[in-house]
Protein backbone atom coordinates (compact mmCIF):
# COMPACT_ATOMS: atom_id res chain seq x y z
CA UNK A 1 0.00 0.00 0.00
CA UNK A 2 3.03 2.33 1.20
CA UNK A 3 4.76 1.75 -2.23
CA UNK A 4 1.49 2.26 -4.00
CA UNK A 5 0.91 5.20 -2.39
CA UNK A 6 4.34 6.77 -3.05
CA UNK A 7 3.88 5.47 -7.02
CA UNK A 8 0.81 7.69 -7.26
CA UNK A 9 2.69 10.65 -6.04
CA UNK A 10 5.26 10.72 -7.82
CA UNK A 11 2.66 10.32 -10.54
CA UNK A 12 0.95 13.04 -9.83
CA UNK A 13 4.00 15.22 -9.49
CA UNK A 14 5.41 14.51 -12.85
CA UNK A 15 2.00 15.17 -14.00
CA UNK A 16 2.28 18.52 -12.36
CA UNK A 17 6.07 19.40 -14.09
CA UNK A 18 4.77 18.62 -17.46
CA UNK A 19 1.93 20.88 -17.41
CA UNK A 20 3.89 23.72 -15.69
CA UNK A 21 6.23 22.92 -18.66
CA UNK A 22 3.36 23.05 -21.39
CA UNK A 23 1.70 26.07 -19.81
CA UNK A 24 5.41 28.23 -19.63
CA UNK A 25 5.75 27.01 -23.45
CA UNK A 26 2.22 29.07 -24.54
CA UNK A 27 3.07 31.44 -22.42
CA UNK A 28 6.28 32.73 -24.34
CA UNK A 29 4.62 32.77 -27.18
CA UNK A 30 0.80 33.64 -27.02
CA UNK A 31 1.22 36.51 -24.18
CA UNK A 32 1.26 40.56 -24.99
CA UNK A 33 2.67 40.15 -20.73
CA UNK A 34 5.34 37.32 -21.81
CA UNK A 35 7.52 37.57 -18.92
CA UNK A 36 4.75 38.19 -16.10
CA UNK A 37 2.95 34.88 -17.41
CA UNK A 38 6.08 32.74 -16.89
CA UNK A 39 7.39 34.61 -13.98
CA UNK A 40 3.58 34.22 -12.17
CA UNK A 41 3.80 29.99 -13.56
CA UNK A 42 7.04 29.64 -12.31
CA UNK A 43 6.85 31.10 -8.96
CA UNK A 44 3.89 28.86 -8.64
CA UNK A 45 4.97 26.10 -10.35
CA UNK A 46 4.33 22.35 -8.89
CA UNK A 47 7.20 21.59 -7.58
CA UNK A 48 7.39 21.10 -3.16
CA UNK A 49 9.84 24.74 -2.98
CA UNK A 50 9.54 28.35 -2.10
CA UNK A 51 8.96 30.78 -4.96
CA UNK A 52 12.27 31.92 -6.41
CA UNK A 53 12.89 35.07 -5.86
CA UNK A 54 13.40 36.84 -8.60
CA UNK A 55 10.08 35.59 -9.90
CA UNK A 56 8.38 36.94 -7.26
CA UNK A 57 10.68 40.58 -7.43
CA UNK A 58 8.88 40.25 -11.40
CA UNK A 59 5.48 39.97 -9.86
CA UNK A 60 5.83 42.54 -7.48
CA UNK A 61 6.76 45.30 -9.94
CA UNK A 62 4.06 44.39 -12.12
CA UNK A 63 1.56 45.60 -9.26
CA UNK A 64 3.73 48.30 -7.92
CA UNK A 65 1.80 52.08 -7.81
CA UNK A 66 3.68 52.80 -10.71
CA UNK A 67 2.05 50.70 -13.29
CA UNK A 68 -1.10 51.14 -15.38
CA UNK A 69 -4.05 50.01 -13.38
CA UNK A 70 -4.35 47.70 -16.55
CA UNK A 71 -1.22 45.73 -15.85
CA UNK A 72 -2.23 45.85 -11.81
CA UNK A 73 -6.00 44.29 -13.35
CA UNK A 74 -4.31 41.31 -15.49
CA UNK A 75 -1.63 40.10 -13.04
CA UNK A 76 -4.61 39.78 -10.21
CA UNK A 77 -6.84 38.47 -12.80
CA UNK A 78 -4.27 35.95 -13.42
CA UNK A 79 -3.01 35.19 -9.75
CA UNK A 80 -6.26 34.19 -8.41
CA UNK A 81 -7.21 32.43 -11.87
CA UNK A 82 -4.32 29.81 -11.03
CA UNK A 83 -5.79 29.97 -7.42
CA UNK A 84 -9.60 29.27 -8.51
CA UNK A 85 -8.49 26.57 -11.14
CA UNK A 86 -5.64 24.35 -9.15
CA UNK A 87 -6.46 21.06 -6.83
CA UNK A 88 -2.82 21.17 -5.63
CA UNK A 89 -1.68 22.34 -2.59
CA UNK A 90 1.53 23.10 -3.53
CA UNK A 91 0.23 25.68 -6.40
CA UNK A 92 -2.34 27.05 -3.97
CA UNK A 93 -0.10 28.15 -1.03
CA UNK A 94 2.48 29.35 -3.37
CA UNK A 95 -0.24 31.55 -5.26
CA UNK A 96 -1.46 32.64 -1.64
CA UNK A 97 2.29 33.70 -0.74
CA UNK A 98 2.56 35.98 -3.73
CA UNK A 99 -0.49 37.46 -3.17
CA UNK A 100 0.49 38.06 0.95
CA UNK A 101 4.04 39.36 -0.15
CA UNK A 102 2.32 41.87 -2.62
CA UNK A 103 -0.26 42.52 0.01
CA UNK A 104 3.11 43.38 2.73
CA UNK A 105 5.63 44.69 0.17
CA UNK A 106 3.77 46.68 -2.72
CA UNK A 107 2.22 49.89 -1.61
CA UNK A 108 -1.65 50.77 -0.66
CA UNK A 109 -2.69 50.64 -5.05
CA UNK A 110 -1.97 46.66 -4.59
CA UNK A 111 -4.57 46.33 -2.20
CA UNK A 112 -7.56 48.69 -3.77
CA UNK A 113 -6.83 46.65 -6.34
CA UNK A 114 -7.96 44.08 -4.78
CA UNK A 115 -10.67 44.95 -2.93
CA UNK A 116 -11.94 45.85 -6.05
CA UNK A 117 -11.89 43.12 -7.57
CA UNK A 118 -12.90 41.40 -5.09
CA UNK A 119 -16.54 43.39 -4.62
CA UNK A 120 -17.05 42.92 -8.41
CA UNK A 121 -15.75 39.54 -8.94
CA UNK A 122 -16.81 37.56 -6.18
CA UNK A 123 -14.52 36.75 -3.20
CA UNK A 124 -11.65 35.68 -4.87
CA UNK A 125 -9.51 33.68 -2.37
CA UNK A 126 -12.31 32.34 -1.33
CA UNK A 127 -10.67 28.50 -1.04
CA UNK A 128 -13.57 27.07 1.68
CA UNK A 129 -13.55 23.82 -0.68
CA UNK A 130 -10.64 23.41 -1.67
CA UNK A 131 -8.99 20.30 -1.23
CA UNK A 132 -5.99 18.06 -2.16
CA UNK A 133 -6.66 14.38 -1.48
CA UNK A 134 -3.59 12.94 -3.25
CA UNK A 135 -2.90 11.95 0.61
CA UNK A 136 -3.24 12.41 3.81
CA UNK A 137 -0.66 15.20 4.40
CA UNK A 138 -2.59 16.97 1.88
CA UNK A 139 -5.67 16.77 3.59
CA UNK A 140 -3.88 18.64 6.65
CA UNK A 141 -1.93 21.21 4.17
CA UNK A 142 -5.30 21.56 2.64
CA UNK A 143 -7.32 22.87 5.86
CA UNK A 144 -4.50 25.41 7.18
CA UNK A 145 -4.45 26.68 3.37
CA UNK A 146 -8.13 27.26 3.72
CA UNK A 147 -7.52 29.17 6.89
CA UNK A 148 -4.48 31.35 5.40
CA UNK A 149 -6.56 32.05 2.47
CA UNK A 150 -9.52 33.49 5.03
CA UNK A 151 -7.19 35.45 6.92
CA UNK A 152 -5.70 37.25 4.00
CA UNK A 153 -9.42 37.59 2.50
CA UNK A 154 -9.88 39.13 6.21
CA UNK A 155 -6.68 41.61 5.72
CA UNK A 156 -8.06 42.99 2.77
CA UNK A 157 -11.57 43.32 4.80
CA UNK A 158 -9.83 45.30 7.92
CA UNK A 159 -8.17 47.84 5.19
CA UNK A 160 -11.60 48.59 3.04
CA UNK A 161 -13.00 49.23 6.88
CA UNK A 162 -10.48 50.89 8.27
CA UNK A 163 -8.79 52.49 5.59
CA UNK A 164 -5.29 52.38 6.63
CA UNK A 165 -2.86 49.73 7.56
CA UNK A 166 -1.21 49.04 10.82
CA UNK A 167 1.47 47.00 9.14
CA UNK A 168 3.08 49.52 7.95
CA UNK A 169 1.51 52.31 8.56
CA UNK A 170 3.47 54.21 11.44
CA UNK A 171 1.33 57.05 11.85
CA UNK A 172 -1.95 54.86 13.07
CA UNK A 173 0.49 53.05 15.81
CA UNK A 174 1.68 56.72 17.43
CA UNK A 175 -2.01 57.99 16.94
CA UNK A 176 -3.01 54.88 19.02
CA UNK A 177 -0.66 55.27 21.51
CA UNK A 178 -0.91 59.10 21.80
CA UNK A 179 -4.75 58.84 22.26
CA UNK A 180 -5.56 61.11 19.09
CA UNK A 181 -8.32 58.29 18.55
CA UNK A 182 -11.81 59.22 19.79
CA UNK A 183 -14.02 56.22 21.71
CA UNK A 184 -16.63 56.09 18.75
CA UNK A 185 -13.48 55.68 16.45
CA UNK A 186 -12.02 52.75 18.30
CA UNK A 187 -15.24 51.24 18.91
CA UNK A 188 -15.52 51.39 15.29
CA UNK A 189 -12.21 50.16 14.92
CA UNK A 190 -10.75 47.76 17.23
CA UNK A 191 -13.88 45.03 16.49
CA UNK A 192 -12.55 44.69 13.08
CA UNK A 193 -9.09 44.35 14.04
CA UNK A 194 -10.11 41.84 16.49
CA UNK A 195 -12.13 40.08 13.77
CA UNK A 196 -8.76 40.17 12.11
CA UNK A 197 -6.73 38.65 15.03
CA UNK A 198 -9.77 35.63 15.23
CA UNK A 199 -9.04 34.48 11.91
CA UNK A 200 -4.94 34.86 12.07
CA UNK A 201 -5.69 32.61 15.33
CA UNK A 202 -7.29 30.00 13.28
CA UNK A 203 -3.94 29.71 10.78
CA UNK A 204 -2.29 27.53 13.90
CA UNK A 205 -1.06 24.59 12.02
CA UNK A 206 -2.64 20.90 13.07
CA UNK A 207 -0.85 17.31 11.93
CA UNK A 208 1.22 16.94 9.36
CA UNK A 209 0.88 20.95 8.36
CA UNK A 210 2.95 21.31 11.22
CA UNK A 211 6.50 20.43 9.65
CA UNK A 212 6.03 21.46 6.33
CA UNK A 213 8.54 23.83 5.70
CA UNK A 214 6.54 25.36 3.06
CA UNK A 215 3.79 26.30 5.39
CA UNK A 216 6.69 27.32 8.53
CA UNK A 217 7.41 29.51 5.56
CA UNK A 218 3.69 31.69 5.35
CA UNK A 219 3.06 30.80 8.99
CA UNK A 220 6.24 32.76 9.90
CA UNK A 221 4.88 36.03 7.97
CA UNK A 222 1.30 35.30 9.63
CA UNK A 223 3.25 35.39 13.08
CA UNK A 224 5.73 38.14 12.77
CA UNK A 225 2.33 40.46 11.62
CA UNK A 226 0.23 38.75 15.22
CA UNK A 227 2.63 41.33 17.26
CA UNK A 228 1.98 44.35 15.74
CA UNK A 229 -1.59 43.44 15.36
CA UNK A 230 -1.83 42.44 19.20
CA UNK A 231 0.06 45.42 20.33
CA UNK A 232 -2.17 47.90 17.96
CA UNK A 233 -5.35 46.27 19.86
CA UNK A 234 -3.96 46.49 23.10
CA UNK A 235 -3.15 50.18 22.40
CA UNK A 236 -6.81 50.77 21.47
CA UNK A 237 -8.61 48.90 24.11
CA UNK A 238 -6.42 50.94 27.32
CA UNK A 239 -7.91 53.92 25.76
CA UNK A 240 -10.82 52.96 25.98
CA UNK A 241 -10.75 51.09 29.83
CA UNK A 242 -9.12 54.59 30.79
CA UNK A 243 -12.16 56.44 30.02
CA UNK A 244 -14.33 53.73 30.83
CA UNK A 245 -16.17 54.88 34.06
CA UNK A 246 -17.08 57.85 32.51
CA UNK A 247 -18.69 56.58 29.46
CA UNK A 248 -22.91 56.44 29.04
CA UNK A 249 -24.36 53.42 29.47
CA UNK A 250 -23.68 52.16 25.50
CA UNK A 251 -20.47 52.80 25.57
CA UNK A 252 -19.78 51.07 28.47
CA UNK A 253 -21.33 48.24 27.45
CA UNK A 254 -19.51 47.61 24.15
CA UNK A 255 -16.29 48.76 25.55
CA UNK A 256 -16.79 45.74 28.06
CA UNK A 257 -17.65 43.57 24.92
CA UNK A 258 -14.37 44.86 23.45
CA UNK A 259 -12.53 43.85 26.57
CA UNK A 260 -13.63 40.66 27.66
CA UNK A 261 -13.11 39.99 23.66
CA UNK A 262 -9.08 40.99 23.87
CA UNK A 263 -8.48 38.87 27.18
CA UNK A 264 -9.77 35.62 25.62
CA UNK A 265 -7.97 36.57 22.20
CA UNK A 266 -5.11 37.39 24.52
CA UNK A 267 -5.35 33.89 26.16
CA UNK A 268 -5.15 32.06 22.84
CA UNK A 269 -2.36 33.88 21.45
CA UNK A 270 -0.09 33.42 24.43
CA UNK A 271 -1.11 29.30 22.78
CA UNK A 272 -0.10 30.19 19.34
CA UNK A 273 2.94 31.66 20.40
CA UNK A 274 4.30 29.27 22.01
CA UNK A 275 3.43 26.56 19.05
CA UNK A 276 5.30 29.09 16.68
CA UNK A 277 8.36 28.98 19.65
CA UNK A 278 8.21 24.81 19.21
CA UNK A 279 8.82 25.10 15.26
CA UNK A 280 11.72 25.51 13.59
CA UNK A 281 11.58 29.30 12.51
CA UNK A 282 9.97 30.60 16.04
CA UNK A 283 13.45 29.07 17.94
CA UNK A 284 15.06 32.32 17.07
CA UNK A 285 12.09 34.64 17.33
CA UNK A 286 11.13 37.08 19.92
CA UNK A 287 7.59 37.41 20.97
CA UNK A 288 5.78 39.94 23.16
CA UNK A 289 4.74 38.38 26.85
CA UNK A 290 1.29 38.44 27.43
CA UNK A 291 -0.27 39.23 30.73
CA UNK A 292 -3.96 38.83 31.91
CA UNK A 293 -5.81 41.48 33.59
CA UNK A 294 -7.26 40.40 37.06
CA UNK A 295 -10.77 38.90 37.31
CA UNK A 296 -11.64 41.83 39.60
CA UNK A 297 -11.40 44.94 37.14
CA UNK A 298 -14.08 42.97 34.44
CA UNK A 299 -16.14 42.36 37.84
CA UNK A 300 -15.50 46.09 38.67
CA UNK A 301 -16.51 47.51 35.25
CA UNK A 302 -20.04 44.92 35.46
CA UNK A 303 -20.85 46.78 38.60
CA UNK A 304 -20.41 50.51 36.84
CA UNK A 305 -22.57 49.45 33.62
CA UNK A 306 -25.46 48.32 36.26
CA UNK A 307 -25.29 52.63 37.21
CA UNK A 308 -23.54 54.00 34.03
CA UNK A 309 -25.69 56.55 32.78
CA UNK A 310 -28.14 57.26 29.81
CA UNK A 311 -27.95 59.22 27.03
CA UNK A 312 -31.38 61.90 28.44
CA UNK A 313 -32.51 61.26 24.65
CA UNK A 314 -33.00 57.64 25.42
CA UNK A 315 -34.69 58.08 28.69
CA UNK A 316 -37.03 60.50 27.11
CA UNK A 317 -37.94 58.06 24.79
CA UNK A 318 -37.79 54.94 26.78
CA UNK A 319 -40.52 57.10 28.19
CA UNK A 320 -42.38 57.76 25.99
CA UNK A 321 -42.22 54.12 24.35
CA UNK A 322 -43.80 53.05 27.61
CA UNK A 323 -46.42 55.60 27.46
CA UNK A 324 -47.53 54.25 24.03
CA UNK A 325 -47.44 51.05 25.33
CA UNK A 326 -50.15 51.68 27.89
CA UNK A 327 -52.28 53.59 25.57
CA UNK A 328 -52.04 50.04 23.14
CA UNK A 329 -53.63 48.35 25.65
CA UNK A 330 -56.88 46.69 24.69
CA UNK A 331 -59.78 47.07 26.39
CA UNK A 332 -62.36 44.04 27.53
CA UNK A 333 -66.04 43.31 27.71
CA UNK A 334 -66.93 43.36 31.32
CA UNK A 335 -70.36 42.05 32.50
CA UNK A 336 -72.36 45.29 34.56
CA UNK A 337 -75.56 44.58 36.27
CA UNK A 338 -78.59 46.13 35.13
CA UNK A 339 -78.88 49.82 36.94
CA UNK A 340 -81.29 52.56 36.46
CA UNK A 341 -80.38 55.49 33.80
CA UNK A 342 -80.72 57.92 36.85
CA UNK A 343 -78.11 56.51 38.39
CA UNK A 344 -76.11 55.79 35.72
CA UNK A 345 -75.73 59.56 35.03
CA UNK A 346 -75.67 60.32 38.43
CA UNK A 347 -71.92 58.30 38.55
CA UNK A 348 -71.13 59.50 35.06
CA UNK A 349 -71.64 63.50 36.22
CA UNK A 350 -69.65 62.59 39.63
CA UNK A 351 -66.89 60.94 37.57
CA UNK A 352 -66.93 63.77 35.21
CA UNK A 353 -66.65 66.38 37.80
CA UNK A 354 -63.87 64.08 39.53
CA UNK A 355 -61.72 64.46 36.60
CA UNK A 356 -61.68 67.71 35.84
CA UNK A 357 -60.53 68.59 39.05
CA UNK A 358 -57.77 66.48 38.70
CA UNK A 359 -56.19 67.55 35.16
CA UNK A 360 -56.69 71.09 36.54
CA UNK A 361 -54.25 70.44 39.42
CA UNK A 362 -52.06 67.68 37.54
CA UNK A 363 -49.26 69.90 36.61
CA UNK A 364 -47.82 68.97 32.90
CA UNK A 365 -45.59 65.96 32.71
CA UNK A 366 -42.50 67.67 31.35
CA UNK A 367 -41.78 70.79 33.30
CA UNK A 368 -42.69 68.29 36.09
CA UNK A 369 -39.73 66.89 35.54
CA UNK A 370 -37.62 70.11 35.05
CA UNK A 371 -38.99 71.54 38.25
CA UNK A 372 -37.91 68.72 40.19
CA UNK A 373 -34.75 68.69 38.60
CA UNK A 374 -33.84 72.14 39.11
CA UNK A 375 -35.23 71.61 42.70
CA UNK A 376 -32.66 68.71 43.24
CA UNK A 377 -30.15 70.52 41.85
Amino acid sequence: MAAGSSSQQNFRKAIGVIKDSTSVGIAKVNSEYKELNVSILKATNHVEVLPKEKHVRIILGAVSGSRPRADVSYCIHTLTRRLAKTRTWVVALKTLIVIHRALREVDHSFCEELIYHNKSRGHLLNLLHFKDESSPSAWDYSTWIRAYALYIEECLECFRVLKYDFHRDHSVCVSLRTKKFDTPALLEHLPALQQLLFRLLGCEPAGAARYNFMIQYALSIVAAESVRLYVAITDGVLILVDKFFEMQRRDAVRTLEIYRKSSEQAQRLSEFFEICRALDFGRRQKYVKIEQPPASFITAMEEYIKDAPQPISNIFFSYLNHQNDDKCITPKLIAVPEQSLETVSSVESEESAKTDKSETDAAPLIPDLLVRNSDAS
